[in-house]
């Protein structure tokens, strides 16, 4: 790559811009940045769809596997580029898991015992080998990255470049995409480019990293390990994600305790720990890691000394206490499931679901990939009409209510968030709420205006939805969930696609909302985040509620976790085996 410069359709700016570095064979190379740097649109160079299919303008130059992208067409580059999309489904074609592995290899010419060859291998890597005979659709978020991904490994191209490959995965998921990648990386003829945020679970894969900075150029390349600890500040600045046991080291140093060389992993941390010799950390000092030495998610400001930090905590703890007082007999649950039964097609995916969901709380609904968390979370808002009188959202039945009645009391952000776009430009999206109640015309931009701001999208007010980046679109799709300001919000995956600082920002407002009563509603794969951030959990096995109750108490003992396929994060284990308190 040679002073690669991308610039969309009604963007102002490019992004990528002047990126220019090499990939050798062997290779791993985790690229970073901040949401809308360009991390995507760069991947989309490397095989042809910028500039032959994207309406983008490029200059400078990307060579694959010794053809130069700007004049090969996207059929021969897939020979040298195989891609994951940061959005599975939009690359998924056949009728079957096996069909669509073997697709990519059939349109090769490949003799056939040799497509079969390569679609067995690749779909029993990635766990899916005993449902190859049905269709993707059946299949959940994380099932249908994981087919992306064998997809990718069937085609046997030298450079595989995954976009944020593990963000819908279960832990059981995440490890099987490693694994097969590092049996991939093992023969030496490939590279891989991956696009990730979950870098506890890359920091042992990966041997190089690039850093992109919010003008979408390269601002540092060299090993993972050099980068992070020597531009840790700069890395902070910039909003990009970092290991969570780099995050409660930074925290742990601000509270007191010296690091000789700073912790990557939990392991390193432990060592750290287990050495120590000066005072006893406190448990929130090593328990909220997502924004580690430079900001509090709880609290949703940036401080800058320890001092500030240490009066954050006082508050954080404070409000924290107050938000994990006993639960009032005589408040009535917002939410109420009793038998809740859902079919999809002849599929049974929730089984007598029985739930109470307490007014003014933030709830995770977790499980392995499968389990039915998206399903109960669009059945109890009313998106996967429930049936009749299973459910009842803030005093309405779900699955007899009209559309409207629903809109004002529950906001929805999908998974996928070019699902609910409507309007040609981002104001437009954001104001369509507001409009069809009528709201005066000073109030809707007033509130719109405030809402870009709050999530960053004040340059993007003119532009088209589908043409912002990912993390854009989940920022925009979460800010028209709120701008109605619903009782109850509900959001499948919320941090997916986001930067460090978008998502703690985001997390920081859901705090806010909680404290001033709505109650909130999450599905993620990430229980750090609901370690950190949630009220309540519930946990799902087989479409059924296996555990449910305070974070807290469930986090006190792994056997739930583990008996519904799930185990709690690397950090938190080795906090509870060093004696460090978790809830």
């Amino acid at each position: 790559m040679r002073d690669l410069s991308i610039t969309h359709v009604d963007s102002v700016r490019p992004s990528p811009e002047d990126a220019t570095f090499d990939i050798a064979e062997g290779e791993v190379v985790l690229l970073l940045g901040p949401s809308g740097s360009g991390k995507s649109t760069l991947t989309l160079a490397l095989n042809g769809l910028v500039p032959h299919a994207v309406p983008a303008s490029m200059t400078g130059a990307v060579e694959a596997g010794g053809v130069d992208t700007a004049h090969a067409t996207t059929a021969e580059l897939s020979t040298r580029v195989a891609m994951v999309f940061q959005d599975p489904d939009a690359q998924i074609v056949t009728g079957t898991v096996y069909d669509e592995v073997a697709f990519g290899p059939e349109n090769l010419l490949l003799p056939l015992a040799e497509v079969h060859r390569r679609a067995e291998d690749a779909i029993r890597r990635v766990g899916l080998w005993d449902r190859r005979d049905e269709n993707p659709d059946r299949l959940s978020g994380g099932g249908r990255q994981r087919l992306a991904i064998a997809c990718a490994l069937a085609m046997g191209s030298p450079l595989v470049v995954l976009d944020e490959p593990t963000a819908n995965l279960d832990p059981q998921g995440i490890d099987d995409v490693y694994s097969a990648l590092r049996d991939v990386i093992a023969a030496g003829d490939r590279a891989i480019l991956l696009v990730e945020h979950n870098l506890d679970a890359a920091m042992g894969f990966v041997t190089r990293t690039i850093v992109l900075d919010r003008a979408g150029r390269v601002a540092f390349d060299g090993s993972p390990a050099r980068i992070i600890r020597d531009h840790v500040d700069e890395l902070i600045a910039l909003g990009v994600w970092l290991p969570a046991a780099t995050l409660a080291a930074l925290r742990l140093r601000d509270a007191g305790m010296q690091f000789a060389e700073l912790p990557l992993t939990p392991d390193e941390l432990a060592a750290a720990l287990a050495a120590a010799t000066t005072h006893p950390v406190s448990s929130r000092s090593a328990r909220s890691t997502t924004e580690g030495g430079a900001h509090s998610t709880t609290e949703g400001g940036t401080h800058s000394t320890t001092e500030e930090r240490s009066d954050e905590m006082t508050r954080a703890d404070a409000a924290e206490a107050a938000r994990s007082t006993p639960d009032d007999d005589d408040t009535a649950p917002i939410i109420t499931a009793r038998g809740l039964t859902v079919h999809r097609r002849r599929t049974e995916i929730l089984r007598g679901v029985d739930l109470d969901i307490d007014p003014g709380t933030l709830t995770a609904i977790i499980g392995t990939n499968g389990a039915g968390k998206t399903t109960l979370l669009q059945a109890l808002a009313g998106v996967v009409p429930p049936p009749r009188r299973q459910v009842t959202v803030d005093g309405i039945d779900p699955g007899s209510a009209s559309p409207r009645e629903l809109a004002s009391r529950i906001g929805f952000v999908f998974q996928n968030p070019e699902h609910q776009f409507i309007a040609h430009t981002v104001f437009d999206e954001l104001a369509h709420g507001l409009r069809l109640r009528r709201t005066p015309d000073a109030e809707v931009d007033e509130r719109v205006d405030s809402m870009l701001r709050r999530f960053g999208l004040e340059a993007k007010a003119a532009v088209h939805p589908f043409l912002l980046s990912g993390g854009e679109k989940r920022r925009l799709s979460v800010g028209t969930a709120l701008i109605t300001r619903p009782r109850v919000l509900a959001l499948d995956e919320p941090t997916f696609g986001q930067d460090r600082a978008r998502a703690s920002e985001l997390l920081a407002l859901l705090n806010d909302l909680r404290d001033e009563g709505t109650t909130i509603l999450i599905v993620t794969h990430d229980l750090q985040l609901v370690a950190e951030h949630a009220s309540h959990t519930v946990i799902l096995k087989d479409g059924r509620v296996h555990a449910a109750g305070r974070t807290g108490d469930l986090f006190l003992d792994e056997t739930p976790f583990v008996e519904a396929g799930l185990r709690l994060p690397a950090l938190q284990r080795m906090l509870a085996a060093t004696g460090q308190a978790i809830a």
